[in-house]
């Protein structure tokens, strides 16, 4: 069993990015960050599913504990889920985050952040990945795919960093990649279910 730290953890860019609410320059960084691995003998699930049990753990962990970042921590599918999700909860009171790892209903990773972080917490009724996945593949995300080889590499929700419009906003991000061309980034509004912005570098 692979037991590595959740890419939420692992990841310098998202420390970076997380200790200073609103910049999405580091995040260019953190979304092109490998880190999944093959999970073919691993039954996929949308975001949503792992949310609860790491929810039940970070609010043992601290009483005021809120979601602030959500990324695949292994390979995605087709329908915009994967075997293993990341899940990156912060408290005020303890001034600590803390993430969670959620594989076959279980957690398999829980890592303190040793690096104070702010982040606002995500929107209670954000959509699904697979849903976030479908709007994006109506348009760039399937044209991407089909022009140049592309395949989704990362899928991240937060909140206050993409969309220019409305900062607040929670969303989606979804990177997909080439060997043949500059990467794609979709951004979904995570409660209305649009694409908001689409850029590529």
């Amino acid at each position: 069993m692979n037991s590595r730290a959740p890419r939420i953890a692992r990841t310098r860019s998202a420390r970076s990015l997380l200790s200073r609410p609103g910049l999405a320059t580091g995040l260019l960084v953190l979304a092109l960050c490998a880190g999944g691995i093959a999970a073919a003998d691993r039954v996929p699930f949308e975001a949503r599913a792992g949310l609860d049990v790491a929810r039940a753990a970070a609010q043992a962990w601290a009483e005021d504990a809120f979601l602030a970042y959500v990324e695949n921590d292994e390979d995605l599918d087709a329908g915009g889920a994967a075997p293993r999700w990341g899940y990156l909860f912060l408290s005020r009171r303890l001034e600590k985050a803390r993430a969670y790892s959620v594989r076959d209903g279980k957690i398999l990773v829980a890592e303190n952040l040793e690096m104070k972080l702010e982040a606002p917490p995500v929107a209670p009724d954000w959509i699904d990945s697979g849903a976030a996945l479908e709007a994006a593949e109506q348009g760039a995300g399937r044209a991407f795919r089909s022009e140049h080889g592309g395949r989704l590499g990362t899928m991240l929700l937060m909140r206050g960093a993409f969309h220019d419009g409305d900062p607040d906003r929670t969303t989606w991000m979804l990177v997909y990649t080439s060997p043949n061309a500059p990467s794609l980034f979709v951004v979904v509004d995570a409660s209305e279910g649009k694409v908001r912005r689409t850029w590529r570098g």
